[in-house]
């Protein structure tokens, strides 16, 4: 599966054959068809996978522990994406970013896993900035979900001008302008 995800991920869906993916893992076409059925089958399966592992890391930084720490834990997440982009040297991107603007116009099963996965990371988001308007760390008055919004589309906008080659400072750096245009609240200076 791995090496499968990443010959889709360096030629795209479009670019990528039946041959390669046997190519780079080592199996014969069919066993290929018979483990996974066709093409579009196994990359509806990676494409899947991905998905799954990209909520599993914004859970795994944006959940746990009170209140109080919230906004440490959206600025940690915020900031992991940029250092992720900008450590991305060969410019692959992310592969649901990836898969959505080659399929998702084409491909319900893509369209659908995409706004699921972004489904999901903004009501993370959301949760988190709703425990830091708690804690007094963002203004209470302030819309969570306008908020939650605003930096999953930095987050995802990162992505994208990181692989049109913005340099990495500029990516980190936009990642703190987007924390630090976030209202402050009463235990925020």
């Amino acid at each position: 599966m791995e090496r499968a995800r990443e010959q889709f991920w360096a030629t795209g869906y479009a670019g990528t054959r039946m041959d390669d993916i046997a190519q780079a893992t080592g199996l014969g076409k069919g066993s290929l068809y018979g483990a996974f059925g066709d093409k579009s089958k196994l990359f509806h399966r990676v494409f899947g996978d991905w998905c799954t592992a990209v909520v599993e890391v914004a859970e795994g930084r944006l959940t746990g522990g009170g209140d109080s720490k919230a906004l440490a834990r959206l600025s940690e997440y915020v900031h992991l994406m940029a250092e992720n982009t900008a450590s991305d040297t060969e410019r692959r991107g992310c592969l649901l970013a990836k898969g959505a603007a080659e399929l998702s116009q084409l491909d319900p099963k893509v369209a659908e896993r995409s706004a699921e996965t972004m489904t999901a990371l903004l009501a993370l988001l959301r949760k988190e900035i709703s425990a830091a308007q708690r804690h007094g760390d963002i203004d209470d008055a302030a819309d969570p979900e306008g908020l939650a919004a605003l930096l999953l589309a930095v987050v995802r906008g990162v992505e994208a001008v990181g692989k049109a080659g913005l340099d990495p400072q500029t990516l980190r750096n936009t990642a703190d302008t987007a924390l630090a245009v976030l209202p402050k609240g009463r235990n925020r200076p």
